[in-house]
């Protein structure tokens, strides 16, 4: 993949797709707001909410211009989304976080300092959960030093929310439609040969509510099946194979 040369050198584009986030966008905004690293921009798509998402952040536009909203005109889904911020960002370095998620405050800068020393294009780290009880226990995700595309379709540890991607390394940066958008788009830059390195760092922290995609696990694993299958082109017992994997380190991370 050719560089591009037109990206702000350690500039961070912060991709946030937004649909009716208004209970939880604001703690989001200001996760980013409380980094360590402040060279950053952070573009919120609206994908045509029908509550107060837009006003929300357009109040913190006037506090702070580094914060970016584009309205779609129509809701198109959260890969459209991420991918009409992707087009739009001017960062070498990419981080994805949704706008119900959060980063604790070093999160940039020690993940930023992890690429550089390491001269690493793709990295992500460990995460706890958040839920809607703030008594409630958290859980802690870790993650291994590194991870490659036959490891990762048996475990798809790579959490969204915490991954930076460095433009000058792997090139334009595109997310895969369908579903399980992300687990597809870490499949495809793995499978082109681009390792993900883990830092064993709990940097940020992902919120389960009712309504999480990743909160039916039934549905998830019918589906990464039907990823295998037809996306990832892999045969039946193949298939099967990694599947077992799959759900025997989805039950392994919820029980350690």
């Amino acid at each position: 993949m050719q560089e591009n040369t037109d990206i702000i050198d350690n500039l961070v584009s912060i991709i946030t797709p937004a649909y009716n986030s208004s209970k939880y966008i604001e703690e989001c905004i200001e996760s980013v707001l409380n980094q360590t690293y402040q060279n950053w921009e952070m573009l919120i798509v609206n994908d045509h909410s029908t509550d107060n998402t837009q006003q929300i952040v357009e109040e913190y536009i006037k506090k702070d211009n580094r914060i970016k909203l584009y309205n779609q005109k129509s809701n198109r889904g959260v890969a459209f989304a991420r991918n009409t911020a992707l087009e739009l960002s001017k960062g070498r370095y990419v981080a994805f976080l949704d706008s119900d998620d959060t980063w604790k405050p070093k999160k940039l800068e020690v993940q930023l300092n992890f690429m550089l020393k390491n001269n690493y294009g793709f990295t992500f780290t460990s995460y706890e959960t958040i839920n809607s009880n703030p008594n409630g226990k958290k859980k802690i995700y870790r993650v291994p030093h590194k991870i490659n595309y036959n490891q990762y379709i048996k475990n798809t540890i790579i959490g969204n929310l915490t991954v930076v991607m460095d433009k000058k390394l792997l090139g334009e940066i595109s997310v895969e439609y369908g579903d399980l958008e992300d687990v597809l788009t870490w499949m495809k830059y793995l499978k082109m040969g681009y390792p993900s390195y883990g830092l064993n760092e709990n940097l940020a922290c992902y919120r389960i509510t009712k309504n999480s995609v990743s909160n039916n696990k039934f549905k998830n694993a019918k589906k990464y099946f039907w990823c295998l299958r037809n996306r990832q082109n892999l045969s039946v017992l193949q298939s099967i194979y990694c599947q077992f994997f799959y759900l025997f380190n989805a039950t392994k991370k919820r029980l350690i």
